[in-house]
């Protein structure tokens, strides 16, 4: 049963919570009981089918890495690179995650069909090999995210700020360019042998990536919080006064990082407190603010 969750990783569907940023956003939970649960409903399948899609697709990428799997530190124990589970049986068990998450998907919105079929395409397409192509790696893995975010507007026919949409990829990108200097520190003299694009990577590069991109998911926040249609659909600037703790989680996120404590983003939101108290506490305020002002 343990091989099967964790070719399916699970623990990673927390990425597809991009799909609710609309739905908070959009101040749908301040509608009558039945427009919240419509909505809710909607956004819950749109995750589900995400998750599903998802788990499809790191079975194909796993099924592609095997053999460089097999000297990471940690991932040489996965199930298909270790050879308990055979690449035909997880080739079948993606196909049955990935079939019923397009038919889901076109049930809930033709519209949230195409956006899952064009992330599941593009994704195949990482792992067969725009993953070796140097910061394209990282840009792909951020447009995923964006269409995760912009799935969650169609799912509910809801408009979604373009500010928010860049400062989704500009977020995300943080995180992919985290994970590479993750991976570098982790692996060190390997990482190159590991992952084609490591070694065109540098600590130096990767520091001054991670610079710009969370510099820019900051200024698109706050062009956001400033923007007029957001201060006259919540009737107020406050957001911008959560900064403060975006800044504070985006360096905690930075130091934990390129200092080697974590190589995987998931793992370090799942486990380190401090960040976990900061995300909590600026969740809890923009909902205040949007809701409650």
């Amino acid at each position: 049963m343990m091989k099967w969750l964790q070719i399916l990783r699970p623990v990673h569907w927390v990425k597809n919570v991009f799909v609710f940023a609309a739905l908070v956003f959009s101040r749908q939970l301040a509608g009558s009981f039945e427009q919240v649960c419509w909505a809710v409903g909607r956004a819950v399948g749109a995750f589900v089918c995400f998750s599903l899609a998802a788990s499809a697709i790191y079975i194909v990428n796993d099924l592609m890495d095997r053999k460089t799997d097999s000297i990471h530190p940690e991932r040489r124990s996965r199930p298909i690179a270790s050879g308990r589970v055979s690449p035909s049986t997880a080739g079948l068990v993606a196909v049955a995650c990935i079939v019923p998450a397009l038919v889901g998907s076109f049930l809930l919105s033709p519209k949230l069909a195409a956006i899952l079929l064009a992330y599941t395409v593009l994704m195949v397409l990482y792992s067969l090999g725009l993953k070796h192509l140097m910061i394209l790696d990282c840009a792909i893995i951020a447009v995923g995210f964006c269409l995760r975010a912009v799935a969650g507007a169609v799912v509910i026919d809801v408009f979604i700020s373009p500010w928010l949409v860049v400062c989704t990829f500009a977020l995300t990108l943080f995180l992919a360019f985290s994970k590479r200097r993750g991976e570098i520190a982790q692996l060190q003299a390997n990482s190159e042998a590991f992952r084609k694009t490591l070694g065109e990577y540098t600590p130096e590069l990767l520091a001054h990536m991670l610079d710009v991109s969370s510099v820019l998911a900051v200024i698109c926040f706050l062009m956001y919080a400033m923007d007029s249609e957001t201060i006259e659909r919540f009737g107020t600037n406050s957001l911008v006064y959560t900064s403060p703790v975006v800044l504070y989680c985006i360096f905690r996120f930075s130091a934990l990082t390129q200092n080697g404590q974590y190589s995987d983003p998931v793992k370090l939101i799942l486990r380190d407190r401090p960040f976990q108290m900061g995300l909590a506490t600026w969740a809890v305020l923009c909902v205040g603010i949007i809701y409650f002002h």
